[in-house]
């Protein structure tokens, strides 16, 4: 497993982008949470889905497949906390919870021998 800095950097503004994009669109009181936490969970999901590079290709499939799931669940989650009124506790729970979930599979992915 190697990090790609080109890739790394790009998956990085992307994601920047797409938080920016939160924060702008967001009419909630939560807007800087929901623009830190959006950062947090799609640039790590995009990092490890454009930015790693694995030598066995089944492993490489398994982990950009799971990464692309979980980072269009981060978008849509946020989307949903864009435009609904929540507690900031209910925000960090459920994003913490699937930020979680996703890094422990990852994790096995990256531990499974082909």
């Amino acid at each position: 497993m190697k990090l790609d800095f080109i890739k790394t950097s790009i998956a990085v503004a992307v994601s920047a982008l797409i938080a920016y994009g939160f924060y702008a669109f967001n009419t909630n009181a939560n807007k800087n949470l929901v623009t830190v936490g959006s950062f947090i969970f799609l640039a790590t999901t995009l990092i490890l889905t454009i930015g790693i590079r694995f030598t066995l290709p089944r492993t490489a499939t398994m982990a950009r497949t799971l990464s692309w799931i979980f980072f269009l669940t981060a978008l849509a989650s946020n989307l949903i906390f864009s435009f609904a009124i929540f507690k900031d506790e209910l925000y960090i729970i459920i994003n913490g919870i699937l930020l979680l979930i996703y890094v422990l599979i990852y994790y096995w992915i990256g531990q499974a021998k082909q």
